[in-house]
């Protein structure tokens, strides 16, 4: 699998899971240099599995809040613990 942002790719692993009907990659096969911390919403603060999002960035093109990690992930997202969504303007596929 691999996601892809305005045609570089930005993630790529054959072991990506699917969880909700979202893909998510481990975080040691994302370009986490393209990736910037998205300042909290009241919205992510009351996430019971500790969202944080990301904005995708390369140069002066950016994408907010296109990537998200669960950093404390209750039983049913621990699977994806730490790993990386995306959506948006970042196609997976």
């Amino acid at each position: 699998m691999k996601a892809v942002w305005h045609g570089k790719v930005i993630a790529e692993s054959d072991r990506t899971l699917e969880v909700d009907g979202y893909r998510y990659f481990p975080r040691d096969a994302v370009r986490m240099d393209l990736l910037e911390l998205a300042p909290k919403t009241g919205g992510d603060l009351k996430c019971p599995h500790g969202v944080q999002f990301y904005d995708v960035v390369e140069g002066k093109a950016r994408s907010s809040r296109a990537a998200w990690s669960y950093e404390a992930p209750q039983e049913r997202m621990k699977p994806v613990d730490h790993w990386i969504g995306f959506w948006e303007d970042v196609g997976v596929s």
